[in-house]
């Protein structure tokens, strides 16, 4: 990329936010302390996900050092954090196309220090990959944890993809332009990059600690997180299912042949038992021939329907944006 030693005069952090204003206000000061000693500087856009508690007046110091402007883009509904993710970088790609955009929490989970490493790996590889902050260690209690790794399990199964990383990265201008145009944006930002074979780096990263209040994330909305990144790969998931199936109906068809031929060759069989298994198989068979005809109708109606094209519909989305800085 032309200049890329430069694009770090043009950094912008993109943070969606759901009433998380007060570990916000915590974030803001640590995060223009880290920009500063790094030398950098930075515009914050702050994507309201359609908040129930008003912007506060006051987001930290009355003045920033490193931090130059806040912006803040409302909503018109919550969309969840994923789509106000893709909100976010449709408005950035449209507005400030030459940018580098950091994504990251706003209720810091995401550590400050890790914003500087992710630019320099980021300029080091000439802005032509999107680098991904890495968890090597998570700060939440044991539940989370063992759920949290099987769905890692139960994902690279179904997808063949190791999940390694969250939201916390860094889009290089090239990459961005590219990656608005993905639909499955929408759903899931880590699994649309992966969808798109778009370019990737990694850095390595702990995962904080929240720095106010508890987590917005209750069970089901963790679980709809996890599902919206498996349904990024909804074709991959079906085609893997379906030789699953296949095999599975392989090995009705030979029992089923065994049974007939023990029945009418050998002299092995107990009255009335070949009736009941030859029906029981051909129950199963039928059972995972009609799996096979809904998987490949599926695939195909979703091949077929229309899908959000971010760097499109962002604006209907849009209810208001503000600057409260700078």
């Amino acid at each position: 990329m032309d200049g890329a030693e430069h694009q770090d005069d043009n950094l912008i952090i993109l943070m969606p936010v759901y009433n998380d204003w007060g570990a916000l206000s915590l974030l803001l000061p640590s995060l223009d302390r880290e920009l500063k000693e790094n030398g950098l500087k930075a515009s914050i856009i702050l994507v309201d996900d359609g908040s129930t508690v008003a912007v506060p007046g006051n987001l930290g110091p009355a003045r920033f050092e490193s931090i130059e402007v806040i912006e803040v883009l409302s909503l018109r509904r919550n969309l969840g954090h994923q789509r106000a993710i893709a909100v976010g970088l449709s408005y950035i790609e449209a507005n400030q196309p030459q940018c580098l955009v950091v994504v990251m929490d706003s209720d810091g989970e995401d550590d400050p220090k890790d914003v500087s490493q992710l630019v320099r790996k980021c300029i080091a590889n000439r802005g032509e990959k999107i680098v991904f902050a890495a968890r090597t260690k998570r700060s939440e209690g044991w539940l989370f944890t063992f759920f949290y790794h099987l769905y890692r399990i139960i994902h690279f199964l179904l997808t063949g993809i190791r999940v390694r990383v969250g939201n916390f990265s860094i889009v290089p201008p090239d990459a961005l332009k590219r990656l608005v145009a993905v639909s499955e944006l929408w759903n899931h930002y880590a699994a649309a990059v992966h969808k798109a074979k778009l370019p990737m780096e990694f850095i390595q990263s702990e995962r904080g600690t929240r720095l106010e209040g508890p987590t917005r994330m209750d069970m089901v909305s963790l679980v709809v997180h996890g599902l919206s990144a498996m349904a990024v790969f909804g074709d991959r998931i079906g085609v893997r299912l379906l030789i699953v199936v296949s095999v599975g109906m392989g090995v009705t068809v030979t029992a089923l042949a065994t049974v007939i031929i023990v029945r009418l060759v050998t002299d092995l069989a107990i009255p009335g038992w070949a009736t009941y298994v030859t029906g029981l198989l051909l129950v199963m068979l039928t059972q995972m021939l009609l799996v096979i005809l809904v998987f490949v109708f599926v695939i195909l109606a979703a091949r077929n329907a229309a899908n959000v094209l971010p760097s499109h519909d962002y604006v209907h989305v849009i209810g208001a944006r503000h600057r409260i800085y700078g």
